[in-house]
C-alpha cells in the first residue's frame, strides 16, 4: 500500500522519508515567489519574513503534482491511500480527487482511496502517523482507511492566535473578529468544526486561554491517558512547552508531540499561534 499525505500535515520533513509516506505539498508565494512548503522553504524562514511585514499568500498543491503521483500508482497495480487537508481550507482535496478520476480514464485499475480529514494540523499529522503505524502493523488499506476515518471524526482541535488580523486578511475569519480580538489584550480561542475554524470564546491574556484550553481538554477529551497528544506553534517554543507541561500535569497523556506550525498554515495564522490536539474516544450513543 502506498500511503499519501500533503504538507498541511505540520509534519517535520524527514517524518515523510522516515515513514516512507509520499509528500504532496502545497505552495507558499513570498517576496514574488513560489516555494513548495516544507520541500522548498520552511516555516522558521517564513515567520521571519512575516515579521519583517512581507505577506505570504497561499495556493493549494498542484494538479500536476496530483497526476504525477497517481500516474505512478496506476502503473504501480498497488492500492493508494491519500490523507488529504479538510476540503473547506483548501481546494486540494477536490483537485486530487479531480485527477484520480482523469487518471483512471488512462489507468482503469487505479485503485487509490482519498480521505477528506476535515482536519489541520498536527491534528491532521496525529492522523497520518497513526495510518502509518497501522500500516506497517500489517493492517490492509481498507482497514487503515477505516480507522482513520473515525479518528477523523473525534479528532478535536483547540487554538490561539496572537493576532486574529492574519486570519481576517486570509479570509479565514470577518474583520470584525480580528478588530475586537485586537483589543485590551485579548486572546481568542478558536477551534475546527466540521472542517472550518470557528471561534468559541475571548480571554485576556495567554495564560488565562491556556488555562481554558486545558479545561476544555478535559470536557472534550476522554481516554487521555491512552492517546498520543499534540501541540504545534508559530516559532514560539517556549509557549508551547509551557502548554505542554500543563497537559502532562493535569492529564497524564501517553505522550506529547511538540512541533512547529508549517509554512502554509503558518501564514494564515501568523507567528505566536499555539494549537492543541487531542481524540473525544467517548463511545458515540445514539440519540
Amino acid at each position: 500500500m502506498k500511503l499519501y499525505a500533503d504538507s498541511a500535515t505540520d509534519l517535520p520533513l524527514e517524518f515523510f522519508s522516515e515513514h516512507e509516506v509520499e509528500i504532496i505539498p502545497l505552495h507558499v508565494d513570498i517576496g514574488g515567489e513560489t516555494f513548495r512548503d516544507i520541500v522548498e522553504i520552511d516555516s522558521k524562514e517564513i515567520f521571519r519574513r512575516i515579521r519583517k511585514g512581507e505577506r505570504p499568500k497561499t495556493s493549494q498543491a498542484s494538479p500536476e503534482s496530483f497526476m504525477e503521483e497517481w500516474r505512478a500508482l496506476g502503473r504501480s497495480g498497488e492500492k493508494g491511500l491519500y490523507i488529504a487537508f479538510s476540503s473547506e481550507l483548501s481546494g486540494t482535496y477536490s483537485t486530487s480527487v479531480m485527477i484520480r478520476d482523469q487518471v483512471k480514464e488512462e489507468y482503469p485499475g487505479l485503485d487509490l482511496e482519498i480521505i477528506d480529514t476535515k482536519c489541520a494540523s498536527l491534528g491532521y499529522g496525529l492522523l497520518v502517523i497513526e495510518a502509518a503505524r497501522l500500516r506497517d502493523e500489517g493492517m490492509d488499506r481498507d482497514e487503515v482507511a477505516k480507522a482513520i476515518r473515525e479518528m477523523a471524526s473525534r479528532m478535536v482541535h483547540l487554538f490561539t492566535v496572537e493576532d486574529l488580523d492574519y486570519l481576517a486578511k486570509g479570509g479565514r475569519l470577518s474583520k470584525a473578529s480580528a478588530f475586537f480580538g485586537g483589543l485590551l489584550n485579548i486572546k481568542p480561542l478558536l477551534h475546527v468544526e466540521d472542517g472550518k475554524l470557528v471561534p468559541i470564546e475571548k480571554h485576556r491574556g495567554r495564560k488565562k486561554v491556556f488555562q481554558r484550553m486545558n479545561a476544555l481538554m478535559g470536557e472534550r477529551g476522554s481516554g487521555l491517558a491512552r492517546q498520543r497528544v499534540a501541540i504545534s506553534h508559530g516559532d514560539d517554543e517556549e509557549a508551547a512547552l509551557a502548554l505542554k507541561t500543563i497537559i502532562e500535569e493535569t492529564h497524564h497523556p501517553a505522550s506529547v508531540d511538540v512541533y512547529m506550525i508549517g509554512s502554509v498554515i503558518g501564514s494564515h495564522a501568523g507567528p505566536g499561534t499555539i494549537a492543541l490536539f487531542f481524540q473525544d474516544l467517548e463511545d458515540k450513543k445514539e440519540n
